[in-house]
């Protein structure tokens, strides 16, 4: 793909969007860190807590900088739902439609137009990008999301981009992660700054309830599933407001567990299976 030239550059420019920041979000605090880290280096990595507005909030800080306008804003998620959902939040936060300034894509489905700064995408698209576009120059800036989920395809961006940098000076890359070892990405890309940022939106209690608590635990008790029965119980004693989230290993133990909590608990509980294969509908 051709490098934008000066005229399509500077309609883009006349129509980027300006974003507006509410100062709510943990990532606030060190928002012009960021964008001063961003602005000097051609890679940068932001650690952070998981809901403390990483996902959400640099791409948008990415067009406060001005990117976008020589080519799109990428951002990679590992999942296809994300994709949608984050691009849908975006949209929301810069009072657009998705497919306009915010679009995305995911297999079988492209939301992207030509008014489009910001991309959202799984990153096995990016990937497929690559076969056709070798220098990666649709996009200004990269956003690579979820980088501690450590897939085959999260690496092998990594190690491509790498490669792809000296050959593309004007090339930004952001890389988020929640738990990811930061110093050992920092020497990959030779020396990247690493920021951190603490805090969440959201409180998190951590309790610790083993599966098997002693020696006299009933037979059913050492079972997984009706260990997480169990546990849903003692939360619904505490208090039957909110809700209960629920992170399993795969497809199969979440469908499992949603039968399980729908034989469980009463009519009024509506139990929400999510993963990665399911439809949009779904």
């Amino acid at each position: 793909m051709k490098p934008l030239d000066a005229q399509q550059r500077a309609v883009r420019a006349a129509a980027l969007p300006r974003p507006s920041f509410d100062g709510t979000l943990p990532i606030h605090a060190a928002q012009q860190a960021i964008m001063d880290a961003v602005r000097d280096h051609p890679v940068v990595i932001v650690c952070g807590e998981t809901g403390s507005g990483k996902t959400t909030q640099i791409p948008k800080l990415c067009l406060a900088l001005g990117r976008g306008v020589g080519g799109l804003i990428g951002c990679t998620q590992p999942r296809r739902i994300a994709a949608r959902s984050v691009a849908t939040r975006l949209a929301q936060e810069l009072h657009t439609e998705v497919g306009a300034v915010v679009g995305y894509q995911v297999r079988f489905h492209d939301r992207v137009s030509d008014a489009t700064f910001v991309k959202v995408m799984t990153d096995g698209i990016l990937l497929s990008e690559i076969h056709h576009d070798r220098l990666l120059r649709r996009y200004d800036t990269l956003v690579i999301d979820e980088a501690h989920e450590r897939s085959l395809n999260i690496d092998f961006l990594l190690g491509y981009l790498k490669r792809l940098l000296p050959k593309r000076p004007d090339l930004k890359v952001i890389i988020t992660s929640a738990t990811m070892e930061s110093d050992r990405l920092s020497r990959h890309f030779g020396g990247a700054p690493v920021l951190e940022v603490s805090g969440r939106t959201y409180p998190v209690d951590i309790r610790w309830r083993p599966v098997i608590a002693s020696e006299a635990d009933e037979p059913e008790e050492r079972d997984t599933r009706a260990a997480l029965l169990h546990a849903v119980d003692e939360l619904m004693l505490e208090s039957n407001n909110g809700d209960v989230l629920v992170f399993l290993p795969g497809e199969r133990d979440i469908r499992e567990a949603a039968e399980a909590l729908r034989k469980h608990h009463p009519p009024h509980t509506e139990i929400l299976p999510l993963f990665a294969r399911q439809s949009f509908a779904e």
